[in-house]
C-alpha cells in the first residue's frame, strides 16, 4: 500500500491511528490512577486493593461506562499528542541521524525526550482538562465546558499548571522509552523482527521498556496530578514536593503506580506495535 503523503504527515497518521486505539483501551485505567492519586487514604490502599475498590465504586456510580469517563479529552489530547510526537521523532531522527544505523542509548533517550517536549508542550492545555475531568474533585458536562471554566476563573495559566512536572514525568519516560525499546529490539534476531512474529516482538519490547520507565517517572506523575488538580492550594513543584513528603512518606511518590505502570505500560506497547505496522503498511520503513 503507496499511498501520496509525505512521511512526516505519514508518521503523524501512523501515530494517531495507535494513539486513538490505545486510548480507548486503557482509559479505564488512567481515571482509576487519577482517581487513586487523589483520594486521602492510605498509601497502601493504591495498589491492587485499592484499584478493585475504585473500579467497584465508580462501576456502582456510574455504571460500566462511568470508566471511560474522560474519554472526550483522552482523545483531544492522546490522539494528536501522539500523531505530533511520532511526527516529531521521525523528523529528528531523519535530521540528525545517519540513515540506516541503530540509534545509540544517548541519542535515543535525546530524541525521545526532545519529541515529547514538543508534543508535551503543545497538549498542556488539554491535559490539565483531562486530569480534572477524571477526577472527584471537578464535574464538568463537557470538554468545552471544562476549558471555558478553567480559563474564566483561572486565566491561561490554568490551562498551563503543571506544565514542569508533565515535562519532567512525560519527556524522561519517552527518552527512558525510547532507549528501553530500541536497544531490546536490537537484541533481537532480525528474523524475529521482521518476520511472522514482530508484532509480538514489538509488543514484548514495548511491555519491558514500559514497566522500567514507568517506575522511573512514577514520582513526577504524582507531583503534576497535584498541581493541575489543585492550582491555588500549589504554586510550586518544590511545594508540592514537600507535601507530599510530609504527609505520606516517600511511599506517596509511587501513589497510582500500579495503574499508572499497567496503562502506560500496555499503551505505550500497543501504540508502538501498532505505529510500526502502520509504518511498514505505508511503506516508510
Amino acid at each position: 500500500m503507496d499511498v501520496a503523503l509525505s512521511p512526516v504527515l505519514k508518521s503523524f497518521v501512523a501515530g494517531s491511528l495507535s494513539g486513538t486505539c490505545s486510548t480507548i483501551l486503557f482509559q479505564p485505567l488512567d481515571l482509576v490512577k487519577t482517581r487513586l492519586q487523589t483520594r486521602s487514604l492510605p498509601v497502601s490502599g493504591g495498589g491492587a486493593d485499592g484499584m478493585l475498590a475504585i473500579f467497584e465504586q465508580v462501576v456502582r456510580r456510574d455504571n460500566i461506562q462511568g470508566l471511560w469517563r474522560g474519554m472526550a479529552p483522552s482523545m483531544y489530547r492522546c490522539v494528536p499528542g501522539v500523531g505530533l510526537y511520532f511526527s516529531s521523532l521521525h523528523s529528528l531522527k531523519t535530521a540528525l541521524c545517519e540513515e540506516g544505523r541503530p540509534l545509540g542509548a544517548v541519542q535515543a533517550v535525546l530524541l525521545g525526550v526532545a519529541a515529547r517536549t514538543i508534543s508535551g508542550v503543545t497538549m498542556i492545555p488539554m491535559t490539565v482538562v483531562k486530569t480534572r475531568y477524571e477526577s472527584d474533585v471537578y464535574r464538568y458536562r463537557g470538554v468545552v465546558e471544562a476549558v471555558r471554566t478553567i480559563y474564566s476563573k483561572e486565566g491561561a495559566r490554568g490551562l498551563t499548571c503543571g506544565l514542569l512536572p508533565t515535562l519532567l514525568r512525560d519527556a524522561p519516560f519517552s527518552g527512558l522509552y525510547l532507549m528501553f525499546y530500541t536497544q531490546i529490539k536490537y537484541k533481537i534476531p532480525e528474523d524475529y523482527r521482521e518476520g511472522p512474529l514482530s508484532s509480538a516482538c514489538h509488543f514484548s519490547c514495548g511491555v519491558i521498556s514500559g514497566l522500567l520507565a514507568s517506575a522511573i517517572t512514577q514520582p513526577f506523575d504524582v507531583v503534576k496530578t497535584k498541581m493541575q488538580l489543585y492550582p491555588d492550594k500549589f504554586s510550586s513543584l518544590l511545594q508540592v514536593v514537600i507535601y507530599v513528603r510530609k504527609k505520606y512518606g516517600y511511599k506517596g511518590y509511587f501513589k497510582g503506580l500500579v495503574p499508572r505502570m499497567l496503562r502506560r505500560t500496555l499503551m505505550a506497547a500497543m501504540a508502538w506495535t501498532v505505529y510500526e505496522n502502520m509504518m511498514q503498511t505505508l511503506k516508510l520503513k
